[in-house]
């Protein structure tokens, strides 16, 4: 776990309204995915759906960790991002579509620093036509959503 802690591309720290510390970091693979291709902005827009469904599940749970460590393994939109719109003025934002998801791996940790719970999940759409009327990072959005439940529940029977 350590090695992978030590290549981390980019890092967001964010205080949750449930007092939760909530540090999302990305892949070195990711993290040149988002260089290279998505834009850097994409990053952001992802790391803010994962906190707010980390939020939202641990309010409904009724439990929450002092300190969540969550890990962007892979994410695919299912849309052009701005950036590859910019990039391959081909793409269409509207009429190309494809399949998405993300993969994530999550720690999270007591008041003293404990592992109270540990997760990994992933979750890609495996039919292009529920990717029609989906936004930009709809199926990674849906990741987030079902990774943030299963979380919470795993923390809320332990």
């Amino acid at each position: 776990m350590k090695t992978i802690f030590a290549s981390i591309g980019a890092l967001a720290i964010i205080q949750t309204a449930a007092a939760t510390d909530v540090s999302v970091y990305y892949s070195t693979d990711f993290a040149e995915e988002l260089r290279e291709n998505y834009g850097e902005r994409e990053g952001a827009v992802l790391t803010d759906e994962i906190v707010k469904d980390l939020n939202k599940a641990f309010a409904e749970y009724g439990r929450g960790p002092a300190r969540v460590v969550i890990m962007i393994n892979d994410a695919k939109p299912n849309r052009p991002t701005r950036e590859q719109q910019r990039n391959k003025p081909g793409l269409d934002g509207f009429r190309s579509i494809s399949i998405g998801g993300m993969d994530l791996t999550g720690t999270a940790y007591d008041a003293d620093g404990n592992i109270i719970g540990e997760l990994s999940y992933d979750w890609y759409e495996t039919d292009i036509r529920s990717a029609a009327p989906a936004g930009t990072w709809s199926d990674a959005g849906h990741a987030s959503n079902k990774f943030a439940r299963k979380l919470a529940k795993q923390l809320q029977e332990d």
